[in-house]
């Protein structure tokens, strides 16, 4: 057999394993994110629209290196006014890729930036109004050294330097998803928003970098924001708002990953290497005529 039909042979090898490899069954290993506790630096409102309240997001990033399935979510925030879990209700997770995708390119120039952004439009989303439900754990007063609620401007008036200390009941919202996020290896955001009657729900900072939960990871995006006026813009709140840091959010994620069944990828190679290794035969040679 000449180098061609080498060359020939093994990409027909290649494209029939990568085939069959696809439709392998596949196991599930169990997934865990989390960027650990509050810091107390910092409160970011996000809610959804409701009655005389713009739609605020708050996002922060996480990375998935294979196809992940989410099945559930917590997040820690401060209930501020007087507020307590039962004026919590509407409650939305979002999530996003990294801009530019799913996105207008280029930009407005609303903003300074938007490398490293969200998205200009949720991946996926649920809601307690469907497969969505959730639970309140409250955990007691706590405070946060600044805050942003009102002050998400585009340019030029973008650094207000947040809006100041907050305080009130620290409480962590658990939420479950009965369609799970089904998400392809990539970089995502992760977007909580809580509706609340008679306050206002502040998504609170963890360190950055992260010093509990599972750790440090790289890149790790800093945690943005933007308003309904403001999109499909966002501020990074720390550098763009605040002036100076970058912050982190409280959060984390449960779910599994997708792993190939190691008895399948051993079937697959004990059917397909027989036919690998067979070669053709050469027919006989002639004996020239005399």
């Amino acid at each position: 057999m000449n180098i061609h039909s080498r060359i020939r042979r093994g990409c027909m090898l290649g494209a029939v394993l990568a085939t069959m490899a696809a439709a392998l069954p596949a196991s599930a290993a169990p997934f865990f994110f989390s960027t650990g506790g509050p810091d107390g630096l910092i409160g970011t409102a996000t809610r959804p629209g409701s009655a005389g309240k713009v739609e605020i997001e708050t996002a922060d990033d996480f990375i998935l290196g294979s196809h992940t399935s989410i099945t559930s979510a917590s997040f820690t925030g401060l209930l501020t006014g007087g507020a307590t879990a039962a004026n919590i209700g509407q409650v939305v997770a979002e999530i996003y890729r990294v801009f530019p995708k799913d996105s207008t390119n280029p930009p407005s120039g609303r903003v300074p930036t938007r490398i490293n952004s969200p998205s200009d439009a949720a991946f996926d989303s649920r809601d307690s109004g469907g497969s969505l439900t959730f639970s309140i754990t409250t955990l007691g007063a706590f405070s946060a050294a600044n805050s942003v609620l009102n002050g998400i401007n585009p340019l030029p008036g973008q650094t207000t330097g947040g809006e100041g200390p907050i305080s009130g009941t620290e409480v962590t919202i658990t939420v479950n998803f009965g369609t799970p996020f089904d998400l392809p290896a990539d970089h995502y955001f992760f977007v909580p928003q809580v509706e609340v009657s008679g306050g206002e729900f502040y998504w609170l900072s963890a360190a950055k970098p992260i010093a509990g939960g599972t750790g440090p990871f790289v890149p790790d995006l800093q945690s943005w924001i933007r308003n309904e006026p403001l999109a499909p813009d966002w501020l990074r709140i720390g550098t763009d708002i605040v002036g100076a840091g970058a912050f982190n959010a409280s959060f984390s994620l449960v779910g599994a990953t997708a792993v190939p069944e190691p008895g399948s990828v051993v079937l697959l190679l004990a059917g397909v290497l027989p036919f690998a290794l067979t070669r053709r035969r050469r027919a006989p040679a002639v004996a020239p005529q005399a």
